[in-house]
């Protein structure tokens, strides 16, 4: 590789001190895991932080910003999964260098620093650049050809090439309809020597020109009839991707090859033990580190679902390269320190989370190699019959229910002259995918439009305050006023409900004025700054423009503050109990309840859970004041505040001192810590892998938790006649009592079991010389069916039998074959063969078989058909 003063590194610090220069604001990326956009798994572009401000529902201290963004695409609509490793620039995770103008410059300004970067800063040679404009901005065109002087034969009027009109590649859109506009990408020239033809060409698709930063201008609103009308203040969103550059500007054809790259691929060579660097392995294992830790410290971890299932695709298809190398191991986990040895300066979180990163990588490592071995067990049982093609339903389970990948199925069978179905593979992935679009549920809730002014929240100091109506909706659809028995939601011009956010649900209350009554059930935000207040109209009319009393229901504020305010005290605690690598992953707080789901890879246990309780309640009895700090997000992350998984931050943050815990938590809190009264959790368990659930009550609720806890255990000990002291001795000799009468009763069972087989010994009849038996034992449990099939099939020698018990309507089958007849029959087709009679299935080894039924009506039919099914097998 060629050796070049631009590093990764290099050209990340370049373009933010560039444009910090210019005035913008350098602002850190966001997490994958978008907090202000439910329509997208993960954050594929530098602009989605700020979709809110494009939409003019957030505001920022600034009007010009810059970063350098984390982003991923590997999942829904962005899916570049299956191309990464073999083609020259497509990767899962990469990092795009942006620039926005919030109606602040425009075209010109964003256009020349774009040049004055390009060809000033990082040296790029002008006669290699070219441009392209949408056919209708003919001030970028001017721009391009008058201001910075680029020939005209390389400024590239691009039309609407889609099939309508604004369909274009150099026309941006953010939805069907609202903001949008014309777009100017700047490309590269690789040389003649490289294939394609330049943007807009029939052979546009080869690799000569390689697009490198797109610059957005939003000027229009997009109607809903396909009209424009232009946006009050225009803005511009740009974005170009690192890796493309540095590839340039390091002088080499693939992204694989730039510093980054190749150092990761060096490192996934040496953990594979791997001697050939070019080997495409090699760069998806590179790739794939990237993304796979970036997700961990962003809080997604494996599972079988939702960006964890993404997660655990991306970690599996590196560990199967890996696989295909010649690696049996883990292996993946140990890229770890190579990764944030070369990225931990940019991104910091790297460097924090290194160990949990390595620990959750190894642990799914550990696990899908176990997957692996099961998968080929698996599979050689299927290609034991010696079938000619793999079905594509088998290749399907095996990829669905056990993880075992397509391609390594293929190859198996591959080396074993067999066939796979991939028609039919893929035809049972298009119905999972059916399934899994119908489950799927990404899109905001937007059935409610308002335009006014943001409402202002005094719910930190008051319960009630005197509003004005400004806005109300029924149905979805504003109307002017509410009729008495309406639902709807009102809008208030300031308002002391607290809207649900950060877990916390939102505040339940009255907005009432003389004669006029208006429930609120629940409060929800409606934008970013807009409280919408949801309920009924109970009594009167209420009409937009009358002033209300907002009087929030102040119990059940304060129960659910007293539940809010302990989940921080909770989540410092599992923190220190159970280690740092507990993470936030989501909660809901209410009147009754806190429920917290964390980052854990074991069960709490009961020693832990009373360590964490014994914490929690040490710091309500220190009874210390609450303290909230409204700052800035870099004031904030500087006083060492944690940042809460999923959670969007704006650029002003409100900092909670509750305890010794300090978060990022804009919820309402208790003014003591001793007002949360009593902790106690009641209960514990996980809800997926690698996440743990617990819940905890607090104050009233966990005084009557313990008080019908005390009762239980006064209503047992008066049951068994005993003290409370007492109880556990009293129990442990119930227990003993009971277990020595199961134990009788095994016996008797047995030896009625032994004397029924010995009658039942004389109903067998002799079919081709097999000894055939059907029976119904009454009473008898699946042990006492066992014990008789093994006494019956020494008696009888050469048999094939079949005893049935049945419970009400639920039938148990056993079916037994001796070894000589094994041949003939087996056991596991003939207990199926009976069980399909009686509505179950079941099977089992050869010479023992064991199934269930739901259907009693047909077993004397069932039990009468297995001579047959004998006979016509003993033939």
């Amino acid at each position: 590789m060629t050796q070049t003063t631009f590093s990764v590194a290099d050209i990340r610090k370049s373009f933010l001190d560039f444009f910090a220069s210019k005035g913008h604001t350098v602002v850190a990326s966001s997490p994958l895991v978008p907090g202000n956009d439910p329509t997208l798994m993960f954050t594929n572009s530098g602009m989605v932080q700020f979709k809110d401000v494009f939409l003019g529902e957030d505001k920022r201290p600034y009007v010009r910003a810059a970063s350098v963004q984390a982003c991923l695409r590997a999942g829904g609509k962005h899916n570049d999964l299956e191309n990464v490793g073999y083609t020259a620039r497509h990767h899962t995770f990469f990092e795009m260098l942006g620039n926005w103008s919030f109606g602040d410059y425009f075209k010109r300004e964003s256009l020349i620093w774009g040049w004055e970067l390009l060809t000033q800063v990082y040296k790029l040679p002008a006669e290699r650049l070219l441009a392209t404009v949408y056919h209708e901005d003919e001030e970028a065109y001017d721009i391009w050809t008058k201001d910075i002087g680029l020939p005209p034969e390389r400024v590239i009027r691009i039309g609407d090439n889609k099939g309508a009109k604004y369909a274009s590649d150099n026309f941006w859109m953010m939805a069907d309809t609202g903001p949008c506009g014309p777009c100017s990408e700047i490309f590269y020239d690789h040389g003649p020597h490289i294939p394609g033809g330049p943007p807009g060409s029939p052979d546009e698709d080869g690799d000569r020109f390689i697009e490198i930063w797109n610059h957005v201008f939003m000027q229009f609103d997009m109607q809903p009839d396909g009209s424009v009308k232009k946006l009050p203040a225009p803005c511009v969103d740009t974005g170009m991707g690192l890796e493309r550059l540095a590839a340039i500007l390091q002088h080499v054809h693939s992204n694989y090859e730039i510093d980054i790259f190749d150092n990761l691929v060096k490192a996934a060579a040496r953990e594979t033990h791997t001697t050939d660097l070019d080997n495409k392995s090699l760069r998806v294992i590179a790739d794939h580190i990237r993304a796979t830790a970036f997700l961990v410290a962003d809080g997604v971890i494996p599972s079988n679902e939702g960006r964890g299932y993404v997660q655990r695709r991306i970690i599996r298809r590196a560990i199967r390269h890996g696989y295909k190398l010649g690696q049996k191991k883990p292996f993946f986990h140990k890229l770890v320190p190579d990764l944030v040895a070369l990225m931990g300066v940019a991104y910091p979180k790297l460097v924090a989370d290194e160990k949990k990163i390595a620990e959750t990588l190894k642990a799914e490592e550990e696990g899908f190699f176990r997957t692996i071995a099961n998968g080929m067990s698996i599979l050689e049982g299927e290609l034991l019959e010696g079938v000619a093609t793999l079905s594509g339903k088998v290749a399907f389970t095996l990829h669905d229910t056990f993880g075992f990948p397509l391609d390594l199925t293929q190859d198996v069978c591959r080396e074993r002259g067999v066939n796979v179905d991939e028609a039919g593979f893929w035809e049972e992935m298009k119905k999972q995918k059916e399934r899994s679009r119908e489950g799927t549920d990404w899109g905001p809730d937007r059935k409610v439009e308002y335009a006014g002014a943001g409402n202002t929240f005094t719910g930190y100091e008051h319960l009630e305050e005197q509003a004005k109506v400004v806005a109300l909706y029924f149905e979805g659809a504003s109307v002017n006023e509410l009729t008495e028995g309406q639902p709807g939601i009102v809008v208030l011009d300031n308002t002391p409900f607290y809207s649900e956010s950060g877990g916390q649900v939102g505040d339940q209350g009255v907005l009432g004025a003389e004669g006029v009554q208006f429930g609120v059930d629940d409060t929800q935000k409606i934008k970013a700054d807009v409280f919408g207040h949801h309920g009924t109209q109970t009594q009167g009319t209420l009409k937009v423009g009358d002033t209300v009393k907002a009087a929030v229901d102040g119990a059940r504020r304060a129960a659910t503050m007293r539940n809010h305010s302990v989940t921080h005290l909770m989540h410092k605690a599992l923190r220190e109990v159970l280690g740092e690598h507990v993470t936030q992953k989501g909660s809901l707080v209410d009147a009754e309840k806190t429920r917290f789901d964390f980052t854990h890879g074991a069960a709490v246990t009961q020693a832990q859970i009373l360590e964490i309780e014994k914490r929690v309640n040490a710091e309500i009895l220190a009874n210390v004041a609450t303290q909230a700090r409204v700052m800035d997000i870099e004031s904030a992350q500087k006083t060492g505040a944690m940042m809460l998984f999923g959670e969007k931050y704006g650029e002003t943050v409100r900092v909670l001192d509750i305890g010794t815990s300090r978060e990022l938590c804009g919820g309402t809190h208790v003014t003591r810590t001793g007002d949360i009264g009593l902790f106690k959790i009641t209960s514990e368990g996980g809800v997926a892998a690698g996440i743990r659930r617990v819940e905890a009550i607090t104050g009233a609720n966990a005084l009557a938790y313990l008080q019908e806890l005390e009762s239980t255990v006064n209503t047992v000990a008066q049951t068994l006649k005993t003290p409370t002291a007492d109880l556990q001795g009293r129990l442990t000799q119930v227990l003993d009592q009971v277990r020595a009468l199961e134990r009788e009763v095994g016996a008797l069972k047995g030896k009625l079991a032994s004397s029924k087989g010995d009658e039942l010994v004389l109903q067998a009849v002799d079919v081709n010389g097999i000894k055939v038996l059907a029976a119904k034992l009454d009473g008898a449990d699946a042990k006492t069916l066992r014990d008789t099939m093994d006494k019956l099939k020494d008696k009888l020698k050469t048999a094939a039998i079949v005893l049935a018990a049945v419970d009400g309507a639920k039938v148990q089958l056993a079916a037994g074959v001796t070894a000589d007849t094994m041949g003939k029959v087996k056991a596991g087709e003939l207990v199926n063969f009976v069980a399909q009679q009686v509505g179950g299935k079941g099977g089992g080894k050869p010479d023992m078989a064991m199934a269930g039924g739901t259907d009693a009506s047909g077993l004397a039919a069932a039990l009468q058909s297995v001579q047959g099914w004998v006979a016509e097998r003993a033939a």
